[in-house]
Parts: C-alpha cells; sequence; structure tokens
C-alpha cells in the first residue's frame, strides 16, 4: 500500500491557491483512475484506488499548511505505512513554474508543510516537488504562495496536473524516471524531425568557416570568322 499526500489549505478561499498545488495533483490522480469520492478521515480528505498493481490512499490534510504532519501521522499510524511508501505532493519555490522533480528523503528547505511532517515522522519520505517559481524577493514569498495561479500560468499548469495523472502509475510502482518521463511528454514534448530543408547553403560546425563556393568555368572564346566579304553576304541572303 502507498499513501500520496498533497499539501494546500482547506476551504474555497485557498482552492486555486499557488501553496494549493499538491492538493490539485492529487485530485486529478483521484479523477482520472476512478478514486472512490472524498471523505473526511484523518483531519482530512480522503480517496482510495488503484495505480497499475498498488492499493494508494489519496490524503489531503485539513489542518492548514502549518500542521500537516498531524494528518499525515494519523494516517501512517493508522494503515501501518512504512516512510519508504509514502509520497508528498507539494510547491516548490525554487523550480521554475511547470518543472517537477522526485526526491527521497532530505530536508525540508523552509517548507512549512514539510517542516510539521518532518516533526511527526522525520524525514525519509519521499516527495514530489512541484515547480511554481519565485516572486523575486523573499518578503514577496508569503502573498506568492498564497495568491491564485493567474490565467497565464493556466496552460502550463493544465500539462503539468495531466502529466502527473499520466505518470501517477509509474510512481506508484517505485519506477520515478518513467514516472518524470510521462510528466515531460507533457510538459515538453519532442519537437518534429519532419520539414523541409533549407534553400540557403549548408551551416558548418559552430566556429568553422566553410570553403568559398567554386566559381563557374569562363565561357570558351568564340573562334574566328574565317569565311570571305562575299561568303557573309551570300549566307546572309540564304
Amino acid at each position: 500500500m502507498k499513501l500520496f499526500v498533497g499539501l494546500g489549505n482547506p476551504g474555497a478561499k485557498y482552492a486555486g491557491n499557488r501553496h494549493n498545488i499538491g492538493f490539485m495533483a492529487l485530485e486529478r490522480i483521484a479523477a482520472d483512475h476512478g478514486f472512490t469520492p472524498w471523505r473526511k478521515a484523518f483531519q482530512g480528505e480522503v480517496s482510495e484506488g488503484r495505480l497499475g498493481r498498488e492499493k494508494v490512499i489519496l490524503l489531503k490534510p485539513a489542518t492548514f499548511m502549518n500542521l500537516s504532519g498531524q494528518s499525515v501521522r494519523a494516517a501512517v499510524d493508522f494503515y501501518r505505512i512504512d516512510l519508504a511508501d509514502i509520497t508528498v505532493f507539494h510547491d516548490e519555490l525554487d523550480l521554475a513554474p511547470g518543472k517537477l522533480r522526485v526526491k527521497q528523503g532530505g530536508g525540508h528547505a523552509g517548507h512549512n508543510g514539510l517542516r510539521s511532517i518532518h516533526a511527526h515522522l522525520g524525514e525519509a519520505y519521499g516527495r514530489v516537488r512541484l515547480g511554481i517559481g519565485h516572486p523575486g524577493h523573499k518578503d514577496a514569498v508569503a502573498h506568492y504562495v498564497l495568491s491564485d495561479f493567474s490565467k497565464a500560468d493556466q496552460g502550463w499548469l493544465d500539462d503539468l496536473l495531466r502529466g502527473i495523472s499520466d505518470g501517477a502509475v509509474a510512481l506508484a510502482e517505485g519506477d520515478g524516471q518513467k514516472f518524470m518521463n510521462a510528466v515531460s511528454l507533457r510538459t515538453a514534448p519532442p519537437r518534429s524531425s519532419g520539414g523541409t530543408a533549407s534553400a540557403g547553403p549548408a551551416a558548418g560546425p559552430p566556429g568553422r568557416k566553410l570553403p568559398p563556393e567554386p566559381k563557374p568555368a569562363p565561357k570558351p572564346e568564340p573562334e574566328p570568322d574565317a569565311r570571305s566579304a562575299m561568303q557573309k553576304l551570300m549566307d546572309r541572303f540564304r
């Protein structure tokens, strides 16, 4: 059994916040993979289902971000889940919008939700770090994360959530690289190799000059006309 935890703040007021992208990821997985309706449990909301061979519990703590560890600890104690089988989805300021990284263990980097989970469980659980970008100054962080995603963000955000859902089975089965590849196919699809070749000269390797194009061969000189004046006049009237 695996436990996927999405971090965020409860209530409609916060639903569209950047800080709630962890909730959004779990909601997309639940909707796309036929999980049970959300129900209240463990000081949060829970949905259950299967991803490939694995039974998965989805948990959205309703304790507010700073107390997320209370909810996670209650679920872990009930299901007797090992830390290695827990994955926490959370917003990440240090990644560009739409970028994603998978990490096992490590510090909380000042994230209040992770800090709370660390306090209750330690640091050996997995994380999916969901890039939201940085506002540029630390004093603007609180307002930034508690503000809604803008209309301009909706394109990459939808691609990211679709990719997370596409790769959810691989993540549940422990294949982090396959999971990230599935996300990448949504957020950075490969470019087509087709297209018409340029009609101009081919470019050489960087820093190397191409040899000059060969000059056209000179036209041969016309042979002198050996006809007499009378022959020229007769040929003209033929």
